[in-house]
């Protein structure tokens, strides 16, 4: 490396030194300092002789000195001028705009005149920098800090990994226990602290949130709920997270966190988290520190309060999609950075750290690693720093090998995994005998038994065959498919599914719950039930319409969506409807579970005298209500299309098909 190197210092704004001798620096010192004494002295008389006129006062100052001086002569007793400036302030702030228009008019003048008198204003002369050789020093070694270093001040994000692992290592068995009851037991094997923020910047730039999907190392990489189950631990399974409704459900759990509008402080929550009791407050608590510092955390410091709306029941918490939950935010969120509506960045950003550690090999083809279900618990600090080590080693991020690496269905969660070699334990076949190696109706003692007898932290397999006689090495392994309904039996599913099929079933299960969109009721069930639902409980709560054919609709100032119900069969669709600085966003969406790809083309229609704006595009499908606009189609129709009372008209024509009508 060259001082001279153009890449790292601009050579032409560098002085050229001459190296003096001991004779000559000698000499420079004592006439150096003399030359800088007379030099000050010189400076200090001819600041003294160049005495520039006073800049004139402002209004308030011609008013004070007036006010002043009648205040004195009327009350003698006064402090002083302390009391009589507190009282001409308290006056000028009584006056209007034309009592001040007297003293305003003043000073403009005064302003005036000064300005036409008044010299030509000289600037300052620049100083000479000299540089020293230290400096260049410290300019060349800032010229070669690395990329990372630079990048780490750009990104700001309230995703704090750290603070969440202070609070799990202070738990109490008691506590873990009822942590792992909700479906969190995961994040107690959280060991890393720190962001790498520059990692974190660089898969930002390369995030499509409409696609969902990471764009690096040449590929597009979709993201997923059980991307989320395999990296986080999180369920990718059962109901959506629902965090609105009405706001007298959480009036009373509002008040006992003391939330505000901007929302629930992280230091109460730290501070009940540090009792020692387990019970349903602990349990609240916990989830809402979870998702205000690691999970789901938005470009606020506190903790949003609409989490409480799914927080009420707290025996339902392991029964929700978190895994969905936490992608979607994560989406909501880089989505709302990208457009440059936040300066912060919400979601889960270690998501998105380690989902990048463990789908980019930078090992080279043929290299493999024991699969460890949750990747969360095999990335501490040391390993992140020997895996970014290696990074720069090899040019920065994205020059490694894309990898897909697969687990064996059923064997993500820690009762399901165990390490094939070395096996001690009496519970497994190691002949031909037709002995499960897991048993469904398993007792609580013999999990207990199991986790004491059996390493619980890798599998050495990347993927078993889809058979039931299994090879590990030189262990053969009998395993008897176990059948079981599936998840959605409640809602009409009769699906009666083993292991290797139970998972693709269920994400793409039509009787998928979806949740009455009205704020006042909690029904769920499959669509199907909550179309006979709506039409019999809610029949005048929305507005029936029939396909192809265009339906007049007006939403209120304050409403903020309309439940729209098909007569041919039933499909309740919602017209959503937010609002923007410059005017509503409007979009349709349809109440179904979210994996089904039957889509309906719309049509949204807006007009005010001439002017119109319409909007063609395909409806999206959520099992509930739209939580915020999620990135997809809109209409923005600006404020002035609003009538008098600040309605808003629209025409909707909903299409049974994907054509045209």
């Amino acid at each position: 490396m060259s001082l001279t190197d153009p890449q790292l210092v601009d050579c032409s704004i560098i002085p050229v030194f001459q190296v003096p001798n001991e004779e000559d620096a000698s000499m420079l010192g004592v006439n150096g300092e003399e030359n800088v004494v007379s030099e000050g002295k010189r400076m200090k008389k001819k600041r003294k002789k160049q005495v520039s006129a006073p800049r004139p006062a402002c209004s308030w100052v011609y008013f004070s000195r007036e006010f002043i001086k009648e205040y004195s002569a009327s009350h003698p007793e006064s402090s002083g001028l302390k009391a009589a400036t507190k009282a001409a302030s308290d006056a000028w702030k009584l006056m209007n705009v034309e009592e001040k228009e007297k003293y305003t008019r003043r000073a403009r003048e005064v302003w005036d005149d000064y300005l036409s008198s008044a010299p030509a204003r000289i600037p300052k002369p620049r100083k000479q920098v000299a540089f020293t050789f230290y400096d260049l020093f410290c300019l060349t070694v800032l010229a070669n800090k690395s990329y990372d270093y630079l990048m780490q001040t750009k990104l700001v994000t309230r995703c704090s990994p750290g603070r969440l692992l202070n609070v799990v290592q202070r738990l109490t068995s008691e506590q873990k226990d009822a942590v792992k009851d909700m479906g969190f037991g995961s994040l107690l094997s959280l060991r890393c602290r720190t962001l790498r923020r520059s990692l974190c910047l660089w898969l930002l730039e390369r995030f499509n949130t409409a696609r969902r999907s990471l764009e690096i190392c040449g590929e597009r990489i979709h993201l997923s709920p059980k991307d989320v189950e395999h990296v986080m631990g999180l369920a990718a399974y059962g109901k959506d997270v629902v965090n609105s409704g009405p706001d007298d459900l959480i009036a009373d759990l509002r008040n006992s966190y003391n939330a505000t509008n901007r929302g629930i402080s992280v230091r109460l929550l730290e501070e009940r988290l540090a009792a020692p009791e387990a019970g349903e407050d602990f349990k609240r608590s916990f989830i809402l520190y979870a998702l205000g510092t690691l999970l789901s955390p938005t470009a606020r410091l506190d903790v949003s309060p609409s989490f409480l709306h799914f927080l009420i029941n707290m025996d339902a918490v392991h029964q929700y999609n978190w895994g969905k939950f936490l992608l979607d935010r994560l989406v909501r969120e880089v989505s709302r950075f990208h457009q440059g509506k936040q300066r912060a960045v919400g979601g889960c950003l270690l998501f998105l750290q380690l989902f990048y550690y463990e789908s980019v090999s930078i090992e080279g083809a043929g290299s493999f690693s024991p699969i460890v279900a949750p990747c969360l618990s095999s990335w501490g600090e040391e390993e992140i720093t020997e895996r970014e080590k290696r990074e720069r080693e090899l040019g920065g991020y994205g020059c490694g090998e894309v990898i897909r690496k697969k687990s064996c269905p059923g064997m993500e969660f820690p009762e399901y995994r165990v390490q094939v070699e070395g096996l001690s334990g009496g519970n497994m076949s190691t002949g031909i005998e037709p002995n499960p190696v897991f048993e469904q109706d398993m007792t609580q003692a013999d999990e207990e038994q199991m986790d004491r007898d059996f390493s619980m932290e890798e599998i050495s397999v990347a993927n078993f065959p889809k058979s039931k006689g299994m090879m590990c090495g030189d262990m053969e392994m009998i395993v008897e498919p176990d059948r079981t309904a599936c998840r959605n039996k409640e809602y009409g599913c009769s699906e009666t599914l083993d292991y290797m099929t139970k998972n693709d079933h269920e994400e793409t299960c039509l009787y998928a719950p979806c949740a009455c969109p009205l704020p006042n009721c909690d029904f769920v069930g499959s669509s199907e039930q909550l179309s006979l639902h709506f039409s019999s409980k809610h029949w005048d709560a929305g507005r029936r319409f029939r396909y192809n054919i265009p339906l007049a609709v007006s939403l209120g100032m304050n409403e903020q969506f309309l439940v729209l119900q098909a007569e041919e069969d039933g499909v309740l669709f919602i017209l959503n409807k937010g609002v923007e600085t410059i005017g509503n966003i409007v979009m349709v969406t349809c109440i179904a579970p979210s994996s089904s790809k039957e889509n309906f083309l719309y049509d949204l229609v807006s007009g005010k005298g001439i002017s119109s704006l319409r909007l063609k595009s395909l409806t999206d499908n959520f099992p509930g209500r739209v939580e915020g606009f999620p990135p997809m189609d809109f209409l923005l129709i600006p404020f002035r299309f609003l009538g008098p009372s600040g309605e808003l008209k629209l025409e909707v024509c909903i299409w049974n098909s994907t054509e045209l009508g």
